[in-house]
């Protein structure tokens, strides 16, 4: 008998059913192997991920690979269900002299069985392979981009984002696609809010009255008018809503969409190499801007005008002629790692603090405009600054002492104690409130259509019920992806810490990008309150590391990884004092 691990991959979960993808990749593996004596012993299936991340860089591709040089890894053997789904352009390449370094057989259906390193013929196969995928999404992407285009130019269609500030999305009928149609999906193009297009219009006249766009910022704030973000917060749960700012208030006054004309193409995804230095790794994706030539603009006026040209035009002048008009957008001159980026929050706002170099040290810099502070009564300073090198060493030295062989049986203790309880995150919550939401409006929905007359237009409805299933679908999906809380035994606790433990001793002379992965596998989450000069420092260990080597909480071999069993077990908290006068500023 052969044991043997399956390999496949799923990419953009919205547009595919992983279990279904999964399904027929196993099923093409276990018919290759099973009249040779194979038996599939062990999985590891990405979810999610495009395929051209290479393998390194997948999350259970490179539990894979890590494996192999594992002796006891439990599987002789690996086969994929598909070879475009595992390699793309030149990954196989790269990939492959693990498989022989570490003499464990790659089964592939297109060879017929495992790959043999010494027939050429085999290796051409696989490279054809991975330029067909490359191909293939080469094409898809071409193919997207000249529908795009030509449905800006050419029609009033909503082709996709959120609508601008302004506007809102209005039912326009089926589908064309018949299949799409069928699945309850609906065209959709924008009509005019009346709430949101009187702010439109008001921010227009005041810019060219000669106001200042923080003034404006100011002036709606003072008002009670509500931002972007807080009047949608159905589509801005990422950002606070707290009041205007500057940015919002720019965005819409160089936004020409506002003239009724469609506008596509003012940003692109750019992939560009992680380090120039070893182009194994891959690129990654970054949102660049167009320039304004290469903007896609529809040949007539397509939907309601907030705004006339002349206006949008006069606008444009006046920001040029302060200086602040489109620019091009200059390179970073360099990029520096911040070890607490993500996890470190203010604890007068509850936001994220950015980190910001001063006088080339590393800060962490919570900005809060004084609008935002009037807006919502908070007692905030317009900056709140806390330098990297006042925390890192209490926090190193706090880690060095509670992961300690001789402290690690009370640190245990500790976590089991804290253990029990449903405490699920804010995200999960307002993940579970909107399922809830959606099902009560569904139903409502429903018992309007069944009461309709003759003489009444079901089509409104259905798009009201088809809208309602969307944001359901999309809250599924971000409870899925949400963390679960673990709760773990001693045993399965003692390897967690023993694994963390080990890193933790060194962690004070370790570099930073290796810092801050141990922070994200504790799951810190740091608070600073600047008032007492002290850091709320809580530990939520991720469970993801029980299996990185094997075992699972299915008591299995099967390292089942971040697609389908992801989790954090409440840890430990403490405050660190800082102490200093660099908290606060004017």
């Amino acid at each position: 008998m052969i044991k043997l691990a399956f390999w496949g991959r799923c990419s953009t979960e919205d547009r595919q059913d992983p279990e279904a993808s999964r399904a027929w990749q196993y099923s093409r593996a276990e018919q290759l192997v099973a009249p040779r004596g194979g038996v599939i012993v062990a999985e590891y299936f990405d979810v999610d991920k495009s395929r051209s991340i290479p393998p390194a860089r997948r999350p259970q591709a490179s539990l894979l690979l890590a494996e192999l040089a594992n002796p006891d890894r439990g599987f002789e053997a690996v086969v994929v269900g598909e070879p475009q789904r595992a390699f793309y352009g030149n990954q196989f390449g790269n990939t492959f002299p693990l498989f022989e370094h570490y003499d464990v057989p790659l089964w592939v259906p297109e060879i017929g069985g495992p790959i043999d390193p010494a027939v050429e013929a085999h290796d051409m196969i696989m490279s054809t392979f991975g330029s067909i995928s490359k191909g293939e999404r080469s094409r898809i992407k071409t193919r997207v981009r000249a529908t795009m285009a030509a449905l800006a130019q050419n029609s009033n269609r909503h082709i996709g984002g959120r609508p601008p500030y302004g506007y809102r999305l209005a039912d326009a009928g089926p589908h064309p696609n018949p299949s799409k149609a069928a699945d309850g999906k609906r065209l959709h193009v924008l009509e005019i809010d009346p709430y949101a297009a009187e702010v439109v219009q008001r921010i227009f006249a005041e810019f060219l009255a000669g106001k200042g766009i923080f003034a404006i910022a100011e002036g709606l704030t003072a008002d009670g008018i509500l931002s972007p973000s807080a009047y949608d917060r159905a589509r801005n749960r990422h950002r606070s809503g707290l009041a205007w700012s500057k940015s919002a208030v720019r965005v819409i006054v160089t936004n020409p969409r506002y003239t009724g004309r469609q506008v596509w193409n003012k940003q692109r995804k750019r992939e560009v190499l992680i380090d120039v230095h070893d182009v194994t790794l891959g690129h990654e994706t970054k949102l660049t801007w167009n320039p304004q030539d290469s903007w896609v603009w529809s040949d007539d006026i397509v939907n309601p005008p907030i705004i006339d040209e002349q206006t949008f035009t006069a606008a444009q002048e006046m920001l040029a002629a302060r200086g602040h008009g489109p620019t091009s957008h200059k390179p970073h001159r360099r990029r520096y790692t911040y070890v607490l980026r993500g996890i470190l929050y203010c604890g007068l706002c509850n936001r994220r603090m950015q980190g910001q170099r001063n006088h080339g040290a590393p800060y962490y810099r919570c900005r809060f405009p004084e609008e935002y502070a009037l807006a919502n009564k908070i007692m905030h300073p317009r900056n709140v600054y806390l330098p990297e090198s006042a925390l890192l060493p209490r926090l190193d030295r706090w880690l060095g002492r509670y992961f300690a062989p001789h402290r690690r049986a009370d640190t245990i203790a500790a976590i089991l104690a804290a253990q029990g309880g449903d405490v699920e995150d804010a995200a999960t919550v307002t993940a579970r409130d909107t399922i809830a939401e959606c099902d009560r409006r569904l139903a409502r929905h429903r018992a309007a259509l069944e009461a309709l007359d003759e003489d009444s237009d079901p089509a409104v409805i259905a798009g009201w019920i088809t809208e309602t299933q969307q944001q359901r679908a999309a809250a599924e999906a971000r409870l899925r992806q949400a963390p679960q809380q673990v709760e773990l035994n001693h045993e399965e606790l003692t390897g967690l810490i023993n694994q963390l433990g080990d890193r933790a001793q060194a962690i004070a002379t370790a570099d930073p990008a290796r810092k801050a992965d141990l922070y994200a596998k504790l799951g810190l989450r740091l608070t600073y309150h600047p008032t007492q000069q002290t850091v709320r420092a809580e530990a939520h260990l991720e469970t993801r590391t029980l299996w990185e080597k094997g075992s699972c909480r299915r008591r299995d071999s099967n390292p089942h990884g971040s697609g389908f069993w992801v989790g954090s077990v409440r840890g430990v908290e403490l405050d660190l004092r800082v102490g200093g006068s660099y908290a606060l500023a004017a």
